[in-house]
């Protein structure tokens, strides 16, 4: 008997859950407020953009990466192949973007294991890497 409560209570949280689905479509970016996060974007230049191993490599290791406990929200992604213009470079091989609650969960994560070790073991594949970090505007 507790077994098919705690399944139906589990099918009716789904299907609440299903249900908003359709509305997130019609929420607005301004709806969402990230206050206090930080924004840890890093953008990453292959010594051999073509080396598929390579590539392939690097996003490992990052889904490793995104274990670092002070990490709240991550993507690792690929150059969108979008409309070229002047403000848009897609000349990077992979990115990453990691979301910190504050500056001292950021910096945390500069000194884990798991990011000393991302570094030490695939620092050999990257010519270049960019960061911009951003932290919410603070409205007076």
């Amino acid at each position: 008997m507790k077994n098919r409560r705690s399944f139906f209570k589990k099918s009716l949280s789904g299907l609440a859950l299903a249900s908003l689905l359709p509305l997130s479509k019609y929420s607005r970016a301004t709806e969402v407020k990230l206050s206090g996060t930080l924004i840890h974007h890093v953008f990453f230049w292959l010594k051999e953009p073509e080396n598929e191993a390579h590539k392939k490599q690097l996003i490992t290791a990052l889904n490793q990466l995104i274990k670092v406990k002070t990490i709240k929200l991550s993507h690792i992604g690929l150059p969108a192949g979008t409309e070229a213009r002047d403000v848009v470079d897609h000349s990077y091989s992979v990115s990453y973007m990691a979301m910190f609650d504050n500056k001292n969960d950021q910096a945390a994560y500069q000194t884990d294991p798991i990011h000393l070790q991302f570094v030490a073991e695939n620092e050999y594949l990257w010519r270049k890497v960019v960061v911009y970090d951003s932290t919410d505007i603070v409205e007076s």
